[in-house]
C-alpha cells in the first residue's frame, strides 16, 4: 500500500495553538454561564427559566464544544515562491 507523503499545509494546528483555542472557547461558555447564573437574581418569568437551563446546561456543552476537533485546512495557499497550490484533506 503506498501512501501519500504528508504536506504541511495540510496538518493540524500545533498542540499548543490547539490548547489555546479550546481553553477560550471554554472560557467564553463559562463566561456565558456566569452572566445567567447573575442574571438569575434580577429577572423574572420565562427569562429567569431560560437563565437556569443556561446555567445548568453550558458545562456540558462547553466541554463539547472545547474538545471538538478542527479539520484540517483546506483551499488555496500561497507557497513561498508565491505559487499558488490547491490544499484538500481526501486522497485524490
Amino acid at each position: 500500500m503506498k501512501t501519500q507523503p504528508q504536506s504541511v499545509t495540510t496538518l493540524v494546528d500545533s498542540p499548543g495553538a490547539d490548547r489555546r483555542r479550546r481553553a477560550i472557547r471554554y472560557s467564553v461558555a463559562m463566561g456565558i454561564r456566569m452572566v445567567c447564573i447573575i442574571l438569575m437574581l434580577f429577572v423574572q418569568g420565562w427569562l429567569l427559566v431560560v437563565c437556569a437551563l443556561g446555567a445548568i446546561f453550558l458545562p456540558y456543552f462547553a466541554v463539547i464544544l472545547a474538545n471538538a476537533v478542527t479539520a484540517p485546512r483546506q483551499g488555496l495557499v500561497e507557497g513561498p515562491s508565491g505559487v499558488v497550490v490547491r490544499v484538500s484533506s481526501s486522497d485524490d
